[in-house]
């Protein structure tokens, strides 16, 4: 029997918008904390707010998002997130405050996330049922793949050109995208009235229940790899690793670009458990990995372990959730997913950051590992087992 196809017009121009959104994203994360103390002489939790208050404003687009999206319709979404994120983007280039700075990282945040619940909820819609675990696997790279691009190009433009080049670069990136996405079709969906629900508070109204268990796991995995995220160059730096720390996410997005196609074939045909057991076990061995690393060979060995764990687990589990959903809660399931993510990923270092004055990075690390296994029980009781009794 002949595939349905995956690789439309339309899927290939919503990864390329969202791997632009991403891009940009990335790059200022990395480069926003270095940005505030140089310019506006921030303090140090002054410095990482202007860095982690994106994450807050993506938070509360996507819950606004993820209740509204049928409503408004996710084109419409997206096409609106687009403008605000370049309008915002903007901003950077007005000499002003470090207060006025948190208000446009806020408010950046706010366009990225409508942007990016736009996205994901319209690939879940024009991949094939078929090629779920395929389709979301190719999508998700455009994630992984500006992970690692874009502290590069953020990192090399300061450097050469200074820190208003790197918001110019975001401007322009963003109105590219823009003609891209006008570009896509959105698909025809029966929304089952969702667009008239009652607007009274309900959690129902905000998170969807058939992607929540995957969700929770997702939240603890997440957590566990903050600590990456946010501490690895520090972690390098003191550990006289700094050329391994520079490599660390190329090689990463190396482990994920390569292992992708093999990841979601094999989720389309032999199931979720296929995918997360092996991956989480990957991700638990990256982290000792890193936890006694000595040279720039077992570090980037880590980089490796985790890319293959954690960068497979993320996309397997964003497709549990879509796979779980009615087609008209797709743009919740959507957002449910991505708002545990970034809490996750958002207020992990905030936790996690207690840890190092009394067991250092490698302590840190190292405490992980338990993390992890705890997630691989998680996901066996919220939805391992129901995974493995479709299969039997």
């Amino acid at each position: 029997m002949q595939k349905e196809k995956l690789w439309t017009k339309d899927f290939i121009s919503i990864s390329l918008v969202n791997f632009v959104m991403m891009l940009s994203m990335y790059l200022l994360i990395v480069t926003m904390a270095s940005y505030a103390t140089d310019t506006y002489g921030a303090s140090t939790s002054m410095a990482g707010l202007a860095s982690s208050i994106f994450i807050i404003g993506v938070l509360f687009a996507r819950l606004y998002a993820g209740k509204e999206i049928a409503r408004i319709g996710s084109k419409k979404m997206l096409i609106g997130g687009i403008l605000f994120f370049v309008l915002i983007t903007a901003l950077y280039l007005i000499p002003s405050n470090i207060y006025v700075l948190l208000i446009v990282r806020f408010l950046h945040g706010v366009g990225i996330g409508f942007a990016a619940t736009a996205t994901g909820t319209i690939v879940a819609q024009v991949v094939p049922a078929s090629r779920k675990g395929e389709g979301i696997s190719y999508f998700s790279l455009s994630v992984i793949l500006s992970t690692a691009v874009g502290p590069l190009i953020g990192l090399a433009m300061i450097n050469e050109f200074g820190y208003q080049s790197m918001f110019i670069f975001s401007l322009v990136v963003g109105l590219a995208s823009l003609p891209i996405a006008l570009m896509v079709n959105e698909p025809v969906v029966d929304d089952k009235g969702e667009a008239n629900k009652s607007r009274s508070f309900s959690l129902a109204n905000y998170l969807e229940a058939n992607a929540l268990p995957i969700s929770i796991v997702t939240f603890v995995i997440a957590l566990a790899y903050s600590g990456t995220l946010s501490f690895i160059a520090s972690f390098a730096k003191e550990a006289e690793l700094t050329e391994a720390g520079s490599m660390y996410f190329f090689v990463y997005a190396m482990a994920v670009l390569f292992s992708r196609p093999f990841t979601g074939k094999l989720m389309d045909a032999k199931g979720a458990n296929s995918v997360v057991y092996p991956a989480l076990i990957a991700f638990a061995l990256g982290m000792y990995a890193l936890s006694q690393a000595q040279s720039s060979a077992v570090f980037l060995l880590g980089a490796a372990l985790i890319g293959l764990g954690y960068g497979n687990f993320q996309s397997v589990a964003q497709t549990i959730a879509i796979k779980m959903t009615p087609p008209h809660r797709m743009g919740m399931a959507t957002s449910t997913f991505f708002i545990m993510m970034d809490i996750g990923i958002g207020f992990g270092p905030f936790l996690l950051g207690y840890m190092i004055p009394d067991f250092g990075y490698r302590g840190l690390y190292l405490a992980m590992v338990p993390l992890i296994i705890v997630g691989v029980f998680i996901y066996y009781s919220l939805h391992g087992k129901k995974e493995r009794m479709k299969a039997a």
